[in-house]
């Protein structure tokens, strides 16, 4: 059975909890769904207990932000930069943003959803 996949925003929040580095890139997920899968971390929910993140590395305990990337690019939690993993490029700029003229763009300003 092929495991079902995503492109997804992933933000590691960093020292303050609050922003840290962040990508866009596929995320596959277990078959349970609990947990996600990508560059080589597995990533577990934390069912709601964590301040300004939903997931955490199983291997470092840091705490993330992941989440569906938005068709206005509004991801982030707080403003920030995200770089786009390669595979995923024109996919993102065609499919998800529907901004063909971006599709060499591998660097975005990412904003919050109330901005």
């Amino acid at each position: 059975m092929k495991q079902s996949s995503r492109i997804m925003y992933i933000e590691n929040k960093g020292d303050d909890g609050l922003i840290g580095s962040a990508r866009i890139g596929r995320v596959t997920f277990s078959k349970s769904g609990k947990s996600l899968h990508y560059a080589g971390h597995t990533f577990q929910t934390l069912k709601g207990t964590g301040f300004k993140s939903n997931y955490f590395d199983v291997e470092t305990g840091d705490h993330y932000w992941i989440s569906g990337c938005r068709k206005d690019g509004r991801d982030a939690l707080y403003s920030t930069t995200a770089e786009i993993d390669e595979d995923v490029l024109e996919e993102y700029w065609l499919c998800i943003r529907e901004l063909p003229q971006n599709i060499f763009e591998t660097l975005i300003f990412v904003k919050m959803p109330s901005q």
